[in-house]
């Protein structure tokens, strides 16, 4: 684990970690290691997926073309054949 130092840390910061970590029973460590975290998690935020511009009609197209689409045309085997060569073995 690493050791983070810091310098020039202003006393009435200090006094109000102190105070925060006391009032919820924890050492000044982990007080601070739970403020880091809870301010790092806040600033981390999924990924935006941009929409295509696409309107409905033509978003419900493509599903459907994917969904008529055999996997022989996607370059795939046959499951039917692999099923049947499972068996036979």
């Amino acid at each position: 684990m690493a050791t983070l130092y810091l310098e020039n840390f202003p006393d009435e910061l200090y006094a109000k970690l102190q105070q925060l970590a006391a009032a919820q029973n924890r050492s000044i460590d982990v007080q601070v290691l739970t403020l880091l975290e809870s301010a790092l998690k806040s600033e981390t935020k999924p990924p935006q997926v941009e929409a295509p511009n696409k309107s409905v009609q033509e978003i419900l197209a493509e599903i459907n073309r994917r969904r008529e689409s055999l996997p022989q045309d996607l370059g795939l085997p046959d499951s039917t054949i692999l099923l049947r060569e499972d068996r036979d073995r």
